[in-house]
């Protein structure tokens, strides 16, 4: 057996010396390396390119916009419509709603201005605390997923770690 069989090099790297295989290796791992970067970069100017972003994204869901952009259109005209109605029959409305002001205002002279009927108190005070909740509640929610998906600036990150105990007056910077 020859040296060569013996290394298991075959028909290509025959007749060439160790160093040329090593040379030759490094030659082919260095191209695939450049295309690979090459690649990479194509694929990060891609990424950052919001005009090729927005394209692609047009592209993608083009019969979902036609369908929002129909729906868009359908609600404008039924809008329109309906404000070109309510123009014209504003005289026959305004004397309905004269008629059930006076036809409240004969069965319950005690509530001549309100539409509602009369709720306890407590229901009252209860509905309102309820809908206080409701809204703080919506909002920490509201406030908590836009911190979550919105990165900390480094300033930020920076005063959360300083933050102290005790009333703001002692907390801030004398000023002269």
């Amino acid at each position: 057996m020859s040296e060569q069989d013996n290394k298991g090099g075959g028909p290509i790297t025959a007749g060439m010396s160790d160093r040329e295989q090593v040379e030759k290796t490094a030659d082919r791992l260095r191209d695939e390396l450049l295309l690979t970067l090459e690649e990479l970069d194509r694929r990060r100017e891609r990424a950052m390119d919001v005009r090729y972003q927005v394209s692609h994204a047009i592209e993608k869901n083009r019969d979902v916009l036609f369908q929002a952009g129909g729906v868009a259109v359908v609600l404008a005209v039924v809008g329109v419509g309906y404000s070109w109605w309510r123009s014209r029959h504003r005289e026959e409305l305004l004397w309905k709603h004269r008629a059930q002001a006076v036809r409240r205002a004969w069965e319950h002279p005690d509530r001549v201005a309100s539409r509602a009927d009369e709720r306890p108190v407590g229901i009252e005070l209860g509905r309102k605390l309820v809908l206080i909740f409701v809204s703080t509640l919506a909002t920490a929610l509201a406030k908590r997923a836009v911190q979550s998906l919105v990165p900390p600036s480094e300033q930020q990150q920076a005063s959360e770690g300083k933050k102290h105990l005790g009333p703001r007056f002692l907390q801030s910077p004398a000023h002269a």
